[in-house]
C-alpha cells in the first residue's frame, strides 16, 4: 500500500516537473528572433550593421503630401505619427527598410505604405561616415501614441540580427483624445 502511494506521489511530481519545463521553455521564435538594441527618444542606438537616433515625433490630422507633382492632403481615421530619425551604416554599407511603432497594448503598425512613392522614407542606404535622415511615418489609433516602441531593423526578418527598439515615452493626451501638440496639417514635402 505504502508503495502504490509513492508510486503516485512519485507520478504527480514528474507530470508537474513536465508540464513546468512545457510552459517555462522559450519557443522557437523567441530563440531565433531579433537581439534588441535598447535606447530613448535622443540616444544613438547602436545595431550590428547600423545607428539609429529618434529626433522627434510629430502628431498630425492630415498629411500635405506631395505626389508626381500633385500637392495632395491624406487624411486617416486614427492620427499620423512622424518619426523623425537619423541613420549611420557601421562598417559597411547597408539599407534599413523595417520600422513598426508598437503600441503599449502590445499592437503593432508597420510604416504606412500610402506614402511609397515619398522621398525620404524607408527603405534607406546608409555609407559609414555618411548619416541620412529618413521620416517614419505611422497610421495609429490616438490612444497608442504613449508609451510607444519604435522598431526599426534592416529587413523584415531580423532572425538573429539586431533590432533598435526605441522607447518614445509618455505622450500626455487631450480632451479631445489627441497629443496636445497635434497639428491639423503637416507638410513632409519639406526638407528633413
Amino acid at each position: 500500500m505504502m508503495r502504490k502511494l509513492a508510486n503516485i506521489v512519485l507520478l504527480f511530481a514528474a507530470v508537474s516537473l513536465c508540464y513546468g519545463l512545457q510552459v517555462s521553455k522559450p519557443r522557437y521564435g523567441d530563440l531565433i528572433g531579433p537581439i534588441p538594441a535598447r535606447g530613448n527618444l535622443g540616444d544613438t542606438v547602436v545595431g550590428r550593421g547600423f545607428e539609429v537616433r529618434a529626433e522627434t515625433v510629430e502628431f498630425a490630422r492630415n498629411l500635405k503630401v506631395d505626389r508626381f507633382g500633385d500637392r495632395k492632403v491624406l487624411t486617416t481615421g486614427g492620427i499620423w505619427a512622424v518619426v523623425t530619425v537619423e541613420f549611420a551604416a557601421r562598417a559597411q554599407s547597408t539599407t534599413v527598410a523595417i520600422a513598426s511603432w508598437r503600441g503599449r497594448t502590445g499592437l503593432t503598425y508597420d510604416q504606412t505604405e500610402r506614402l511609397s512613392f515619398a522621398d525620404g522614407l524607408l527603405p534607406v542606404a546608409v555609407e559609414p561616415g555618411l548619416p541620412k535622415k529618413a521620416r517614419l511615418v505611422f497610421e495609429l489609433r490616438a490612444d497608442e501614441v504613449s508609451d510607444a516602441t519604435l522598431l526599426v531593423s534592416e529587413k523584415l526578418m531580423s532572425a538573429l540580427d539586431s533590432q533598435a527598439e526605441i522607447s518614445l515615452g509618455p505622450v500626455a493626451i487631450g480632451p479631445d483624445g489627441l497629443p496636445p501638440a497635434t497639428v491639423d496639417t503637416l507638410d513632409i514635402t519639406q526638407p528633413i
